[in-house]
């Protein structure tokens, strides 16, 4: 599992993350939803050795993230971060491949490929492995990083804003990618989303974030709720359930 404990964040004299206490199950997936600014990219990034420390700790499986050697951590946590600079001349399976890095320093084995041809395959880029990061659209340029993270085969997995450029189909397929990722393989997968709605339809746990602190998690019946929502983004909030789920609309 992932424990986080009084984790705290600060950028001269604003607290961006403030004391969060947080335990990360060993599988499953949970969703961290708030408002903007209220600190879930930088607590992803803590998390994954993208953002520095200011106070507390981060263990994974019993692994301090800021005292354990960078490859070790890589093997058992991937990160998508929100935005993906890649160079523009690299093929998608080229950065698909980035991903085995941690395992294969970069010399390909044919099990490493077999996660390369697995990962296209998931995230329905088989027909554009060949294809320039530069001649994709948007949304195409977020499956291939996805498909880069899920390359890693990490067992816990990190993704902000996964859904960012995605339409529909695609939004749908990877929310049902993460899911399957937690049912089938066991992972764990610690997913930023602005959707509540995604975030009820597929999440095991909620965590809500607003100023940098955790206000409310637990279930979607705990947390997609008129009053927790309410609370949480500073809007009249309407909750109904349809089909046994429950659907939020701000009024």
């Amino acid at each position: 599992m992932i424990e986080i404990r009084a984790l705290t964040k600060r950028y001269g004299a604003a607290v961006v993350v403030d004391d969060v206490t947080l335990t990360v199950p060993n599988s499953g997936v949970t969703a961290l939803i708030g408002p903007n600014g209220a600190g879930k990219s930088t607590l992803l990034g803590m998390i994954g050795r993208l953002v520095p420390i200011s106070s507390g700790t981060i263990a994974v499986d019993g692994l301090d993230v800021a005292q354990t050697a960078g490859d070790e951590i890589a093997r058992r946590l991937a990160v998508l971060r929100q935005s993906q600079h890649v160079a523009a001349r690299l093929t998608v399976r080229d950065l698909v491949a980035f991903g085995r890095y941690p395992h294969s320093k970069g010399r390909l084995s044919a099990a490493d490929e077999g996660h390369v041809t697995r990962a296209l395959g998931l995230l329905e880029l088989d027909d554009l492995a060949d294809r320039f990061i530069d001649e994709l659209s948007g949304g195409q340029r977020q499956r291939a990083s996805i498909a880069m993270v899920l390359c890693q085969d990490s067992h816990y997995v990190l993704l902000d804003e996964p859904l960012n450029n995605l339409d529909l189909k695609h939004g749908r397929a990877t929310m049902q990618l993460v899911r399957r990722l937690a049912d089938e393989f066991g992972k764990s997968l610690l997913v930023v989303l602005h959707d509540i709605n995604v975030a009820a339809a597929y999440a095991d746990h909620i965590v809500a974030m607003r100023a940098g602190r955790i206000v409310r998690q637990g279930a979607a019946d705990v947390v997609v709720t008129t009053e927790a929502l309410a609370a949480i983004f500073d809007a009249e909030v309407e909750v109904a359930e349809i089909a046994g789920r429950r659907f939020a609309l701000c009024i």
